[in-house]
């Protein structure tokens, strides 16, 4: 690889058996850049979904405005506050019955990125989502057009093919095409770093190395010697980080102990953690918006009518079963601390892009992260008041603020706001649309 000194190209990669291994910005990039560019930072979105709706008291902020109090939910939110909006009031009447009967539980997942109404007695039909019509301009010049990653696997429990369509994901490139969502940390981190061959080379390559990463050292060793003090500091933090989630991801994998039968095309665990699995999710995905590798993801960080209990936070009972709390407030305060614990996730994320600097701040400050789910209060299937959340972005828009909308303003209104900040061409209508969302 020849390289010119002080004039790296952003799409520089360092290639070894296996691996492509994309660079953070570099200061050497920087000549390499026109003017503007350097002036006008990637602008990179990440929409992350929550299931089961929440409990309003313990979620909604008590003040309004520039200086508004933290809620108990939001509470883990503290050390990042200044990089968080709270919206309240905002509405999906689309995902309402309207006379299509049962299914309020997909239809809130369905709706939440598309302000479609989506029929569940009939073939599976919806409409482009928020995260794909920005991946249409944000993605032009990435490898990886877009990210769509869930917290649980696919099912077919609880849901006819339909239903299971508007339920397994919240990622849809057409009105017809639904975006399959990975689990897999393994197929994440093959999907953004690997390189070729098949999954038994690289595993055999990673067996008699330790790493896959290790086939691109003395590219690393190559390119930090063009570098000055403050590039390799940030190469070898970057190139540490990436070797470390491939460390976490092989201890996931060992848990299920090793096998002498070959191997299945793809992995088939994750770790048993919840806490794990987000994380390792989490940090894939900052490190591929620090490397420019995707500048859109989607997260489905549970399916709506979730099994899953959380005996780590002293929670036994059922998701799903907890969201219908027949208004018991030892329920609904239970089902609070769920709601709490899965926003300290999202403290993790944000964090984590804080720390990580991007041009003349952060990552945090360059990406605008939607945070919420479909369902307002879950007791009733009500699509109403839903819980909202923009968080980072301040390179994009005023934050640290809590806005308060009328009573059901269409979501939707927020979908071409947001766009509108990220620099990608507004359609007239998304969904139910009818104006931007004033005061963002």
């Amino acid at each position: 690889m020849f390289i010119r000194k002080l004039a790296l190209s952003r799409r520089t990669f360092l290639r070894g058996m296996g691996v492509t291994l994309g660079l953070p910005l570099l200061d050497a990039m920087v000549p390499a850049l026109s003017l503007g560019a350097v002036g006008k930072p990637t602008a990179r979105l990440g929409c992350l979904y929550i299931p089961n709706g929440i409990i309003h008291g313990p979620w909604i902020p008590p003040t309004i405005g520039d200086n508004f109090e933290l809620s108990p939910s939001l509470s883990p939110l503290a050390a990042v506050r200044d990089q968080l909006t709270v919206l309240t009031g905002l509405s999906h009447s689309e995902a309402d019955s309207k006379g299509d009967g049962n299914g309020d539980h997909p239809r809130a997942s369905a709706v939440w990125l598309s302000g479609v109404h989506a029929w569940t007695n009939g073939p599976a039909k919806l409409g482009t989502t928020l995260d794909q019509i920005a991946a249409e301009t944000l993605g032009q010049d990435t490898p990886v057009r877009s990210l769509e990653v869930a917290l649980e696997r696919a099912t077919q429990i609880g849901c006819d093919t339909t239903d299971c369509f508007f339920s397994n994901t919240i990622s849809w490139r057409t009105a017809t095409t639904p975006l399959p969502m990975e689990p897999h940390p393994r197929v994440v981190f093959e999907r953004l770093f690997g390189d070729g061959g098949t999954v038994a080379q690289r595993r055999a390559q990673m067996r008699k190395t330790g790493s896959i990463l290790d086939s691109v050292t003395r590219e690393v060793a190559s390119i930090n010697r063009t570098l000055g003090p403050s590039d390799r500091s940030k190469l070898d933090e970057y190139v540490g980080a990436v070797r470390d989630v491939e460390r976490r991801i092989q201890t996931a994998e060992k848990h299920t102990g090793e096998s002498s039968q070959a191997l299945p095309p793809r992995p088939t665990d994750i770790p048993d953690s919840y806490e794990e699995h987000a994380r390792l999710m989490f940090d894939l995905q900052v490190l591929a918006f620090q490397a420019d590798i995707t500048r859109v993801f989607t997260m489905l960080t549970g399916r709506e009518q979730s099994a899953r209990s959380f005996p780590q936070i002293g929670i036994s009972e059922q998701h799903h079963s907890l969201s219908h709390h027949m208004n018991n407030p030892e329920l609904m305060a239970k089902k609070a601390v769920i709601d709490r614990h899965l926003v300290s996730q999202l403290g993790y994320l944000m964090e984590r892009l804080k720390a990580t600097p991007d041009g003349d701040g952060s990552l945090l400050d360059h990406t605008l992260l939607l945070y919420g789910g479909g369902l307002g209060d879950p007791n009733n299937h009500d699509h109403t008041n839903l819980p909202c959340l923009l968080a980072g972005g301040r390179g994009l828009m005023k934050t640290g603020r809590h806005l308060r909308y009328a009573e059901k303003t269409p979501m939707a209104n927020l979908f071409l706001t947001v766009l509108d900040r990220l620099g990608v061409p507004v359609p007239e209508k998304i969904g139910d649309s009818t104006q931007h969302l004033a005061d963002l």
